[in-house]
């Protein structure tokens, strides 16, 4: 797998907005984040969000993004519009729940699908959420820390952890 897009953003924009209108923080795409282990990505809105939080960094799959966008003519459509932290290109995602997977040397532990909600529907087109059920992306917990960088890949070699 490699890292495509990293986003970071300090605030939510629909995580805690039900029944009101969304935030307007934007997605902010670095080069290269500086993550912290047990905490996730410093200058994020889930950065120390609670101890043992299980979405302590979010992933995308580039392929899915792709899709979606032809899926909806939407060419202008970029991954920020997801509200995932790292876009990557060649992994199955949902296969990484439960285990352990490195990355650029860092270390994270797939803990359950980023599941879509109604607010995908607003942030991208109508039957959104729908085309993202199954494929929304991955919370992941930081298991060790440093610097990533777009462009980094590993190999996908997942450890039940």
């Amino acid at each position: 797998m490699t890292v495509r897009h990293i986003y970071i953003s300090e605030a939510h924009n629909f995580f805690g907005h039900h029944g009101q209108p969304p935030g307007e923080a934007p997605m902010v795409e670095v080069a290269s984040a500086e993550l912290v282990a047990g905490k996730g990505i410093v200058g994020d809105r889930f950065f120390d969000y609670k101890p043992d939080y299980k979405g302590q960094v979010t992933f995308f799959a580039w392929e899915v993004f792709r899709e979606l966008r032809e899926t909806f003519d939407l060419p202008e459509l970029t991954p920020a519009a997801f509200r995932r932290n790292i876009v990557v290109e060649g992994a199955d995602l949902n296969a990484l729940i439960g285990s352990r997977f490195a990355l650029g040397g860092l270390e994270f532990l797939g803990t359950v699908e980023a599941s879509p909600c109604y607010w995908m529907d607003r942030a991208v087109a109508e039957g959104a959420e729908e085309a993202l059920k199954g494929r929304g992306g991955l919370r992941a917990k930081v298991l060790r820390g440093g610097t990533l960088r777009v462009g980094a890949g590993a190999e996908v070699g997942a450890q039940s952890g």
